[in-house]
């Protein structure tokens, strides 16, 4: 990303969240030991359908063109693929949308929805350590839009009262971070903030000013001669 904005601060933001976070995932895997099943080499929230928010994509598109070429060129192939089975999934969600079906139904749906990450390499996630928040939740009840979910292969078991991460507040806090980020680049495109892409296209765009729509800054005038003064008076425009 070819930026004039240094985003370092707000990437080092997003990652104290992200601890923050896996101090959550910690605790509940210690209170409940034999209901959260994520061990080595289990790739159940590898398959999982979800979006990132502004800042999450702008992290990972920049993690991910750290890898090698080799690597990047392996996963883009499958970018690709995931991108336009997600497509086609989210199209026939709307189609149900427009239909009249439930919005609680079409989150369910959603939920249910299986495609494999492209970042899952020889079955090893190639950003681990920087993968998203979802990834990191994924295996401990989440409240869904007041649907509760949890990874398939987890001990938790509908009936029983489980602590709950409301990944409504986890959204909200992500909004706030990506904000900051569209504001900090002065983007021309109020949507921007709100923007949410799946893993795919994240790893697929060019985050380039064009695409993020930075505005260029205004010049400061230049005195044309070296005397002059440039002065501003109270009721003058």
């Amino acid at each position: 990303m070819d930026l004039d904005v240094d985003l370092a601060i707000y990437f080092k933001k997003y990652q104290d969240y992200c601890q923050k976070i896996d101090e959550v995932f910690q605790k509940m895997e210690k209170d409940f030991p034999d209901e959260v099943k994520c061990g080595n080499k289990c790739t159940d929230c590898c398959y999982a359908l979800f979006d990132l928010s502004l800042i999450e994509a702008l992290y990972l598109n920049e993690k991910f063109n750290a890898l090698d070429d080799d690597v990047k060129n392996r996963i883009l192939i499958e970018a690709d693929k995931a991108d336009r089975k997600i497509h086609k999934i989210k199209r026939n969600l709307f189609k149900e949308h427009q239909q009249g079906a439930d919005e609680k139904d079409i989150l369910s749906k959603a939920s249910r929805e299986k495609v494999r990450c492209p970042l899952l390499v020889d079955n090893r996630c190639a950003l681990y350590d920087h993968r998203p928040i979802t990834c990191r939740l994924y295996g401990i009840p989440m409240d869904m839009g007041h649907i509760a979910a949890s990874c398939s292969l987890s001990g938790f078991e509908q009936g029983f009262s489980y602590p709950t991460v409301h990944m409504g507040k986890v959204h909200d806090t992500l909004h706030a971070m990506s904000e900051e980020v569209a504001i900090a680049i002065n983007s021309k495109y109020p949507e921007l903030r709100s923007m949410l892409v799946p893993v795919s296209m994240c790893l697929l765009t060019d985050y380039s000013k064009e695409y993020l729509g930075v505005k260029e800054k205004p010049k400061s005038p230049k005195n044309d001669s070296p005397t002059k003064e440039w002065v501003l008076g109270p009721n003058e425009d």
